[in-house]
């Protein structure tokens, strides 16, 4: 696939994202996918697969929030495989603070579907907010 087919499938996931519906991204991701979270606190780490990003990032992560999660771009750089999307999060958590983060993903587009995401977000804000992840 070219940089700009690239660069629409994210568009597309993103767009779904923004009213809180996270299946077209889910879609996109190769079986194999692999999604690193940056930084030192216990939400970071390398997830390995799609059913580990699930059950092992996405499952614990929303159990956290109270209400949907919404994830709205506003910007999308494409290069070659490489998709790099600034986006900001909004929800409340379930003890009430608000997680309403700013990230910068950077996925790689193999073939139609998503291989890699390294994602980069205030981490003090995670330190600050949500519980320890459990592994």
């Amino acid at each position: 696939m070219s940089a700009s087919e690239n660069k629409q499938l994210l568009k597309t996931a993103f767009d779904a994202w923004a009213t809180g519906d996270i299946r077209p991204l889910i879609a996109a991701m190769a079986d194999d996918v692999t999604w690193t979270v940056s930084g030192h606190n216990s939400w970071s780490g390398r997830f390995s697969g799609k059913e580990s990003v699930r059950r092992d990032l996405l499952g614990p992560l929303g159990a956290q929030f109270d209400g949907t999660y919404t994830s709205t771009a506003s910007r999308f750089v494409a290069e070659d495989d490489v998709v790099v999307v600034e986006t900001q999060g909004s929800v409340a958590t379930k003890s009430g603070a608000r997680y309403d983060n700013k990230y910068c993903f950077v996925f790689r587009v193999e073939d139609g579907r998503i291989r890699e995401i390294t994602e980069y977000m205030d981490t003090q804000l995670i330190a600050e907010v949500l519980p320890e992840l459990a592994r």
